[in-house]
């Protein structure tokens, strides 16, 4: 399978890759636990559909120390006993925050809640900043239909 654009060689498109990546250092710097971060990227890329994003952030958690188990339950954290409240209520934003057109309301206030018991308020912006950002990056490789497999763990830097 090919993707329909190359984004690395379409300059149009990787120079919006270059400003969502800088987009991302404010993240690292924020306190939000690196773990999370992870967790929240495969998440919203698996409700996406975004083979390549899950693939990559999958195998850079790995790299940072995620074990399998907790990887392999990731889609299904609500009946898994392997993540933290404080995790569980950031993938529950983060699944809210992916799926704003299938739910009239948006992010309900109970998530938000309960998000906010676990984060301060630069890691809950973190947190909304995160999930808008990693739905950008799904949204375009869905959209060119890039394929997942390939991605080697730091190979973007």
């Amino acid at each position: 399978m090919e993707a329909r654009l190359n984004l690395h060689d379409n300059a149009v498109a990787a120079k919006f890759l270059r400003h969502l990546v800088s987009a991302h250092k404010p993240l690292s710097d924020s306190g939000l636990p690196l773990s999370t971060q992870e967790l929240v990227k495969i998440r919203a890329s698996q409700i996406n559909g975004c083979a390549f994003c899950t693939d990559m952030h999958t195998k850079e958690a790995a790299r940072a120390g995620e074990t399998a188990v907790r990887l392999n339950l990731v889609a299904t954290w609500r009946e898994a006993k392997v993540f933290t409240e404080a995790e569980r209520a950031a993938l529950e934003l983060a699944e809210q925050g992916t799926r704003i057109a299938d739910a009239a309301g948006g992010v309900t206030d109970e998530a938000w809640a309960n998000a906010a018991k676990h984060y301060d308020e630069d890691q809950l912006a973190a947190l909304v900043s995160l999930i808008a950002l990693i739905n950008a990056f799904n949204r375009m490789n869905v959209i060119v239909q890039q394929p997942g497999g390939d991605y080697e763990p730091g190979m973007f830097g």
